[in-house]
């Protein structure tokens, strides 16, 4: 790795404030307890035998963004797979799409962002109370869609409490000075006896943003298309008793952003391929479509909608020799249109349903576990002539069991999951028809009072989207010609992970390496230009790879009101018989200093560089090296029975030209340039 060289890399590692003293003087700290509930198990981040991070209160709100990527990018092993400033999926140790499960309260999100990356993730972050990374297979509890990792994100949209004097809320106001951009929030819980109400929302408008340098002729600081806009709201509703809650909540995202580096082609099948060109369109009807920034729609642009429903329950000693019962329902209606010209080029449209149960056991023998069941519908459809996908319904079935026992210093734990998959599709497709099992085992050993040592293996199984199945033809948005496979068969991935952590004390730490082996990896391989269209043609195909990565962070509590920490993560994506990976995240180093100047203002300097990506699939182009800046400031005080919040952050102070690797369109699109975000929150 080459080393930081920037002088401001050198002057943030080197100088420290003059209130620095000798640790020894500083007492003894331990990280807090925050347990993850996407555990099943309750268990804390130290105690997990794969690494998880926590977000919530103020560290959320200072990095919350207008996307889930957005949001998670900073964290160790963590990137975002942006599509512009409407669509960022989270890259977890460099596998993204459907093998990183988004999750609403353990239910998956139930969007098509999947599919492809210009489709937004049905998650708002400015809604969410935290946010769950597990990084690593957890495919145990969530299926193959969790071979990489899940994100599991905590909102309020079901009360799971009556407030202690019977209202509370919180209200946010923001602006981002990148993109002209104003956001705004609300949410108010009531309740009275064992009812309780919840009601929330967001809107939020952007216009482009701001980038350094030009982007295309003639001259511009802007992104074209790069704006986004968003409104967002639920309503919900419990029953709260003595051993448990069960709520109902209905929830509507819309969300209107631009497609960056696209432009239409005329597209025709020549003996199984597609050719494409530049001129004209198929003109198609459509109804109700609002005008957009671009006057006279010239540049596209996706318009999205999704409605869903959320069902939620918890009940405690439900039966004889259990503790808990744990219900998850979720049902989605998502359609999302791709506008070009004011005439739709794309409609894609997904009714899915999923329902999970999870019961908690006393312990027998000494285990402690969970047993449950998860089944997932989903009817997903590409509309247009251009885009002749079959439409498909995805039936997924699934039992699975996690085990704990704790013998002194050692906590063990024991998984297995076994489900069944079938995919009917129509247009005279074939159908398919899968199965996977996934088994685990892992200890955390705190070998010293404030030492643990972690090993997890894990052998997991994914089983084929329909998307890589069936995908068939040009998708505009992408700028790609898929050609799906009907043949492929589930990929077995073999796993190893060691994770050292320091959990007390003033120096605190997790380091992690991982070695994952992936057995009939499934890979969008890159056949080169259409020569016609400068689409990239995309063939589905499958063959053994292998990922290996390291990732940590290392925390200093210097005095009472400075601490330091060094982060950093790697992750290496090849094919065994030749051949990287395509969109591999490159090597990332940084330094956060945090700063307490009084008992109310709390202060943040962080500064990372990203390595240049020269490791290259086929086809796929190197990505410069760049420096990041960026710094926070927040105040907290009260009035009355008010407590408020003044925040302000930068980001990208250095103004550099950024590209993310592992974007589809990073040739064409710059990050943000130069940014300040201005926020003030109320909860009361």
């Amino acid at each position: 790795m080459t080393p930081l060289r920037h002088p401001l890399a050198l002057a943030i590692a080197l100088t420290l404030p003059s209130t620095v003293v000798m640790a020894a003087e500083v007492p003894p700290l331990e990280l807090g307890y925050s347990v993850v509930s996407a555990s099943a198990l309750a268990s804390s981040v130290q105690e997990m035998t794969t690494p998880a991070e926590v977000l919530e209160g103020d560290q959320l709100v200072l990095r919350r963004g207008a996307t889930l990527g957005e949001t998670l990018e900073g964290l160790p092993g963590v990137r975002a797979a942006s599509f512009g400033a409407g669509a960022s999926r989270p890259v977890i140790r460099g596998l993204d799409g459907g093998r990183v499960k988004v999750l609403s309260d353990g239910v998956d999100v139930l969007d098509a962002s999947t599919a492809s990356q210009d489709h937004a993730v049905g998650v708002e972050p400015l809604l969410a109370e935290r946010i769950e990374v597990l990084k690593g297979p957890a495919t145990l509890l969530y299926g193959g869609g969790a071979i990489g990792g899940v994100v599991n994100v905590i909102d309020k949209r079901v009360p799971t409490y009556v407030p202690e004097n019977g209202v509370e809320g919180e209200l946010e106001l923001r602006a981002n000075s990148v993109a002209n951009e104003g956001a705004g929030l609300f949410g108010l819980t009531a309740g009275s006896g064992n009812l309780a109400v919840r009601v929330e929302g967001v809107k939020r408008q952007a216009d482009d943003y701001e980038i350094p340098g030009a982007a295309g002729e003639p001259r511009s600081n802007k992104q074209a298309g790069s704006y986004n806009d968003t409104d967002s709201y639920s309503l919900g509703g419990s029953f709260i008793g003595s051993r448990g809650y069960l709520g109902l909540a209905y929830s509507r995202q819309e969300n209107r952003y631009g497609l960056l580096a696209h432009e239409h082609v005329d597209c025709h099948q020549d003996a199984a391929l597609w050719h494409c060109g530049e001129h004209g369109h198929d003109e198609e009807e459509h109804e109700d479509e609002e005008e957009h920034h671009d006057e006279g729609g010239a540049v596209p642009y996706i318009s999205l909608q999704q409605d869903r429903w959320d069902l939620r329950g918890e009940l405690s000693e439900p039966l004889p020799g259990f503790e808990l019962a744990r219900l998850r329902v979720g049902h989605s209606d998502y359609r999302h249109a791709e506008i070009e010209g004011g005439e739709k080029a794309a409609v894609f449209e997904s009714r899915a349903s999923e329902a999970r149960l999870e019961l908690t056991h006393r312990p027998l023998l000494g285990w402690h576990g969970v047993l449950g069941g998860q089944t997932t519908q989903r009817d997903f459809a590409r509309f247009t002539a251009e885009h002749p996908m079959p439409q498909t319904l995805t039936r997924n079935h699934a039992l699975f069991l996690l085990e704990e026992y704790r013998a002194g210093a050692w906590r063990y734990e024991l998984g297995a999951r076994h489900e069944w998959q079938d995919i009917d599709a129509d247009s005279g497709a074939p159908d398919s028809d899968h199965a996977g099992t996934s088994l685990s085992a892992g200890a955390v050993w705190t070998f010293a009072p404030e030492y643990s040592l972690g090993l997890s293996l894990s052998r997991a199984q994914r089983l084929p989207s329909a998307e890589e199945l069936y995908a068939f033809g040009p998708h505009a948005a992408s700028r790609t010609i898929e050609q799906g496979n009907p043949e492929l068969e589930e990929e077995t991935s073999h796993n190893v992970e060691l994770t050292l952590r320091k959990f007390a004390g003033a120096t605190t730490f997790t380091l992690s390496a991982f070695h994952n082996q992936v057995d009939d990896f499934i890979y969008a391989a890159d056949l080169g230009l259409d020569t016609e269209s400068d689409f990239r043609v995309v063939e589905y195909r499958q063959a053994d790879a292998v990922l290996t990565g390291v990732e940590g962070e290392v925390r200093h509590q210097f005095t009472d009101s400075f601490a330091a920490s060094l982060f950093g993560d790697s992750v290496r994506g090849r094919l065994k018989d030749g051949g990287d990976l395509p969109r591999i995240p490159a090597d990332r180093l940084g330094v956060r200093l945090e700063q307490r100047f009084t008992s109310s203002l709390d202060g943040q300097l962080e500064f990372y560089r990203v390595q240049r990506q020269d490791e290259l699939a086929d086809f796929e182009t190197e990505t410069a090296g760049y420096n990041m800046l960026g710094a926070g400031l927040s105040y907290h005080g009260s009035l009355s029975q008010t407590d408020y919040q003044l925040y302000l952050k930068a980001d990208n102070l250095l103004d550099a030209e950024a590209r993310q690797h592992t974007s589809l369109i990073k040739d064409e699109v710059l990050l943000p340039g130069r940014n300040f975000t201005v926020g003030m929150r109320v909860n009361f």
